[in-house]
């Protein structure tokens, strides 16, 4: 365990009956990061965060914080903050007596209670609602009302079970950029469960894939972007186009009907499967095609505001590719297209790999 590691998560199981939520599951905390734990629903990400939180029991493996055994703590004695998808705050009590509420169970003083109250609205920006009941706020209010009562306990650490889940889009982007600021303006070590991708992207530090009870590649998020570690968060995260390929005799990957020289070290002849993601395939005019770039043709194409999907079948196999508005000028549904994929961008896992 490195110096600057403030949650060591060691070798966690949890079984339900015959059931495993969680197998092996072994994490570093750094301190003062921001740790997104993102997967499909049942992935065991929620159950994880409770076994942290202290509301669930582990079948097996150990929780170090800061060098100290904490697996048998109970949550109460652990000093960790949470905020809940429902907020849980107290409708019959104000903003400021919410915020006030742990430090009152922990006996501060009035005078306590009232600096840092006084000290968090200002920072949540919402110094002038102390008094208003949390039933005649809003909920991009509510949100921050509730990130504020878990911190006022200055928390060894911060828990947060899908927060922003459900807010409206607009709503949700903002308190997306709200949480990461106050998060580096308290410096606290934070883990959030998430299932949204790009929520997880923007906010975390350290990203950690999860199916099926197991962590599938834990790292920061433009690591798990651009280098997947299987074919499962290739697919999971950014909806990458998974292609059946095969190496061929020069170590090059055919795929489509075309191959992409990859130099890869598999027998010619293993079967593979490609991970590119839209925005690394290019389209061309089959004037412009190149030796051996598969061809296809356009489905349709979409407009995203900024970008412009294409729809692209080739060899029985539909491609998404993104690109700039300006970009594949003229291509329109029915064209024939070759179709160009950038070979250091591309993926390549074995066949089997996907579970």
């Amino acid at each position: 365990m490195s110096q600057d590691t403030h949650l060591q998560i060691d070798g966690i199981c949890k079984r339900f009956g015959a059931v495993t939520a969680l197998s092996e599951i072994n994490l570093s905390v750094e301190r003062g990061s921001f740790v997104c734990l993102l997967g499909p629903s049942g992935c065991g990400k929620t159950t994880l965060l409770r076994i942290i939180a202290g509301f669930e029991n582990a079948s097996a493996g150990r929780l170090i914080l800061d060098g100290q055994d904490i697996t048998a703590l109970p949550p109460h004695k652990r000093g960790f903050g949470m905020v809940f998808q429902s907020l849980a705050l107290f409708p019959h009590m104000s903003v400021a007596q919410n915020i006030a509420y742990g430090l009152k169970l922990r006996r501060a003083s009035a005078a306590e209670q009232r600096d840092r109250v006084e000290e968090l609205l200002n920072i949540i920006e919402l110094p002038h609602i102390a008094d208003r009941p949390v039933s005649a706020l809003s909920g991009g209010q509510r949100q921050r009302v509730a990130i504020a009562r878990a911190l006022a306990i200055r928390p060894k650490l911060f828990l947060l079970d899908e927060p922003l889940s459900a807010l409206d889009a607009k709503l949700r982007d903002a308190m997306q950029i709200e949480l990461r600021r106050l998060q580096r303006k308290f410096g606290v070590t934070t883990v959030l469960v998430t299932h949204d991708q790009t929520e997880a992207m923007m906010l975390a530090d350290r990203l950690v894939v999860m199916k099926d009870g197991q962590i599938r590649q834990a790292a920061d998020p433009s690591t798990v972007y651009q280098n997947p570690a299987d074919d499962f968060v290739a697919d999971f995260l950014g909806a990458a186009n998974m292609i059946a390929a095969r190496v061929g005799p020069a170590g090059e990957a055919e795929f489509l009907g075309g191959s992409l020289p990859m130099a890869l070290r598999q027998a010619p002849g293993t079967a593979l499967t490609l991970a590119a993601r839209p925005e690394h395939i290019r389209l061309a005019p089959m004037q412009g095609a190149v030796a051996g770039a598969p061809q296809g043709r356009v489905i349709q194409s979409r407009d995203l505001g900024a970008l412009r999907e294409w729809l692209v079948e080739a060899a029985g196999t539909e491609l998404r590719i993104r690109a700039g508005q300006d970009d594949f000028t003229g291509l329109g549904a029915g064209d024939a297209v070759a179709i160009l994929v950038d070979a250091t961008k591309v993926s390549a896992f074995p066949a089997s790999a996907r579970a």
